[in-house]
Formats: structure tokens, C-alpha cells, sequence
């Protein structure tokens, strides 16, 4: 450990000694956050709803050994008003929880995991959000950064707390974080961080959770709004940042150090962008250094090859191109991005249970050259279905549909004036399962079976990835 970061984390545990410290929401950040501080001989509380066997029940034993104290069930937030301090879950929203006002109200300190972090972390940190690609684009970046010699935390939205690292990481490594809406919404003035700023593009999305789509934008503005003046954002050269209709919302308009931006369509003064003929070049001073070509990135889609040209813009100066080739050309993709899981009996499977959105299934299909069979619903999350029903009528040959949108989604394909003479197949049932079981009996050799939701998975599962996991389970349990 750095002598810089001894001092700030021992200097923060020791203003928690004496306090209690309340986690809401005992998920994939709060857990080891509570473990981490409760290992330092901090007074924690586990509060949820849910029940420890929904927590985990590995975890919670660990949570009784370190002297955790739970709150669970319906009257879990009772202790609140005796804690001092309150770490929300990044998904409980201010907005919709009174019990976070009633806390400020009290003087309470109400934070989240990286809102900490984002105050202590010594190391050059480069954040990613957007709508979509953001995993993909996190772990890229990580893995050209690693690939070149560099100590990498990765962390955030893509599945790992940082506050449990801050103890390890010194001002000579860099943290990669991914960063959702639900995060950024309160991270207001991040310490002139982060140093490189990613926002991979914006869409319609989670108006579910949010109050509004001004408020979804600005809250991934937040993202580069607290940059210092020689901080660097990268921003997407195709994607209109005003969809909230007020011009503000163009973050190139907010952008307070230096701008690089990347394209598949066209050139860009600064960063990277692919030409006509496939080959990404990156642009800087009117110079252009080939990168490679696209037909290098072994993972499918022009979704991906957007991703590449994202990833590349961030290191660019950190990382040699050929590093960037070659982690192209060996990379497999991220576990639930149309991840290929087995080929069975002549059939194709693949996972892609992180399309939680219309947007995200348009992606998947784009990368297959071929009709495919698609099994698709899951929890509701507001999201206008009609946007990716072309798409289907070109793409898919049977939809299997399941779970709480099943009907939502069925209306919209069959509602559409081109769904008669498109040839497509469609079956409803209850459970994902149920889709995956109809799907392998109708597949035959040579085709292709996605799992493409196109909503959130909370109706069947914990998470997207348990659901991918279990898809992927079921699939590898076919027998021969």
C-alpha cells in the first residue's frame, strides 16, 4: 500500500469508530462493503427486505462472524433513526424512498459505496456509463490497460464494490469503473475526478426508475460535470446527446477539460473512428496512426466494433496499438453479451441476458447473419417494445416468449403491418425454462438459439446474471 492511501482510509475508518453504520439493500456492493468496514471494528447493521436465504446465506454466516447485526423483513428500516451513518444500494433512488429524506432530516449522513470511493481512490480512475455498451467498453479498456503492464482495478456496475480496495490501491495503478444512472444520480462534485471520462452513448431507457428522461441524462452528465480542466471525456461522435428535447443535454456543451470522440460512420478531429474500408485509425493533431480492422475483433456485431473505437479513444497514449490487436483478436466477449455457450446437437446456443432493453436486442440481432430462434420477456421496465419488432420480423424465425411482458411484447409484433406475410413463428409460456425447452425441440441443425429478453429479469430472477446463468446451466445440462 501507498503511504498517501494509508493515511486517507485509516483516517476515514477511524471517523467511523464509535458510529453506527447502516447498509440499505444488501446486494453485490453493500455486502463486502459491510464486510470490509466490520473487519476494521466498525459497528455495521444489514438492512433488506429480504431474507437472508435471498442475501445468501454463505454471506450472511460470514456478516455473523464479523458482528453484523441484521435488520430483515418488513420492518427492516426500524434501526434507521438510531444509526449515524446510511449506505444506500446503488438501485434504492432517493426519489422513492422517503426514508432517505426522513435520514438528512435527522442529520444523518446518507452515501453510497462509490461515492466513498470516488473521495478516496489515489489512482487515475477512467469511468465508463452510457446505455449500452458500457460493460463491454469497462472491460476493454481493463484488459489493453493489463495487456500493457498497467495494475488495474476493475469494479462498479460491473458486478464488483472498490470501497473494499481502497486499503490496496495506490497512486501508480488505475481504477476502470463502470458507472450506471442509479450511481451517478448523487455523485455530485467527485474531486475533479474521474481523469478520463466515458460516456459510450444515450437512449431512452430505465424511465421506469427515473422521474424523467432529463433526469436519467443529467444524471450521466454527472459523470464529467466535476472533470478538472485537463481531465479527458470521450463522447460518441454518432449519438445525439440532446434526446431530452433541451439543448443542454448535448454533453459536448458540458464538457470541461478535453474532448476526443470516436465513430464507425465517419472521421473525428480527435480519437478513434473506422473508414469505409473497415481499418480503425486513430486521429489526433491531423495525424492518423491504423489500428486494425475490423474484421480483427473476433466477438460479433457493429455494436462490438463501436465498442473498440470507445475503448481505444480512453487508452489511446497508455496503450500500444498492437496490444489493442491484440486483445481483438483473443478476446471472447463478456460472460451474458451474446456469449456463446454450446453447440448441441448442431444447434448454436448463445446468452445474451444483459439486453435488458429493446436497444440491446437490435444489437444482438445485428451480429447474426442468419434468422434465429429468440427467447425473450422478462419484468417490465416502461421501455416502448414497438422500436424492436422490425427487427424481429427480419431476424427471427421463432419468438418464444415468457415471462411478465410476454403479452406486451406479443401485441407489438403482432400489431405491426408487416408481421403477416414475415413468416415469424410465435409461442407464449410461463418461464424461461419453459422458452428454452420449446426452442430445443423445434431447433434443428444448423440454427441459431439467443437469449434475448429485452427486459430486466427481477419477474423470474435476482439479476440479469443469474438469469444467463441459469440459461447457461440449462443448456449445458442438455444431454447427448
Amino acid at each position: 500500500m501507498g503511504i498517501y492511501m494509508d493515511i486517507k482510509v485509516k483516517e476515514y475508518i477511524d471517523s467511523l469508530k464509535g458510529k453506527k453504520v447502516a447498509f440499505v439493500g444488501m446486494g453485490v456492493a453493500n455486502v463486502p462493503c459491510a464486510k470490509w468496514l466490520a473487519s476494521k471494528g466498525i459497528d455495521v447493521y444489514a438492512c433488506d427486505k429480504r431474507d437472508k436465504e435471498f442475501i445468501g446465506m454463505e454471506d450472511c454466516l460470514e456478516m455473523e462472524k464479523l458482528g453484523i447485526h441484521f435488520s430483515l423483513g418488513d420492518n427492516y428500516l426500524a434501526i434507521l433513526p438510531d444509526m449515524d451513518i446510511v449506505f444506500r444500494s446503488h438501485g434504492i433512488l432517493p426519489f422513492q424512498n422517503g426514508w432517505i429524506g426522513e435520514c438528512i432530516e435527522r442529520g444523518q449522513k446518507v452515501t453510497t459505496e462509490m461515492e466513498v470511493f470516488f473521495g478516496l481512490c489515489p489512482a487515475k480512475i477512467i469511468a465508463v456509463t452510457g446505455s449500452n455498451g458500457k460493460t463491454t467498453t469497462t472491460t476493454l479498456i481493463s484488459k489493453m490497460l493489463e495487456a500493457d503492464g498497467n495494475h488495474v482495478y476493475l469494479g462498479g456496475n460491473i458486478g464488483k464494490a472498490l470501497m473494499p480496495e481502497l486499503e490496496n490501491i495506490t497512486e501508480n495503478d488505475i481504477a476502470v469503473v463502470e458507472l450506471s444512472s442509479f450511481q451517478l444520480l448523487t455523485m455530485g462534485n467527485m474531486v475533479h475526478k474521474p481523469d478520463i471520462a466515458v460516456v459510450t452513448n444515450i437512449e431512452s431507457t430505465h424511465l421506469d426508475h427515473h422521474i424523467s428522461l432529463d433526469e436519467y441524462v443529467d444524471a450521466k452528465r454527472n459523470i464529467l460535470i466535476y472533470q478538472s480542466r485537463d481531465a479527458k471525456t470521450v463522447l460518441n461522435a454518432d449519438c445525439d446527446y440532446s434526446i431530452g428535447g433541451r439543448v443542454y443535454h448535448d454533453m459536448r456543451f458540458d464538457v470541461r477539460g478535453n474532448l476526443y470522440q470516436f465513430s464507425i460512420k465517419h472521421p473525428v478531429e480527435s480519437g478513434a473512428y473506422m473508414k469505409e474500408n473497415g481499418d480503425i485509425v486513430y486521429r489526433e493533431n491531423g495525424s492518423e496512426t491504423y489500428v486494425m480492422n475490423k474484421n480483427d475483433i473476433i466477438i460479433p456485431g457493429m455494436h462490438n466494433v463501436e465498442n473498440y473505437c470507445t475503448a481505444v479513444t480512453a487508452v489511446w497514449g497508455m496503450v500500444k496499438p498492437e496490444t489493442v490487436k491484440h486483445i481483438a483478436q483473443t478476446f471472447g466477449g463478456v460472460e451474458h453479451r451474446i456469449e456463446f455457450v454450446r453447440e448441441y446437437k448442431g444447434v448454436r446456443y448463445y446468452n445474451d441476458s444483459i439486453a435488458t432493453s429493446p436497444s440491446r436486442v437490435i444489437s444482438g440481432l445485428k451480429a447474426f447473419n442468419s434468422k434465429i430462434i429468440m427467447l425473450c420477456g422478462g419484468s417490465d421496465k416502461g421501455n416502448d417494445m414497438r422500436e424492436m419488432v422490425p427487427y424481429i420480423l427480419e431476424k427471427v424465425k421463432l419468438l418464444v416468449l415468457n415471462g411478465a411482458t410476454a403479452d406486451k411484447i406479443y401485441e407489438s409484433v403482432v400489431s405491426d403491418e408487416n408481421y403477416e406475410n414475415s413468416g415469424l413463428e410465435i409461442v407464449k409460456t410461463d418461464t424461461m425454462e419453459n422458452a428454452l425447452q420449446i426452442a430445443r425441440d423445434k431447433a434443428k441443425s444448423g440454427d441459431i438459439v439467443s437469449l434475448c429478453p429485452a427486459c430486466p429479469a427481477f419477474d423470474q430472477f435476482k439479476t440479469f446474471e443469474y438469469r444467463g446463468r441459469k440459461f447457461k446451466e440449462l443448456v449445458n445440462g442438455f444431454d447427448d
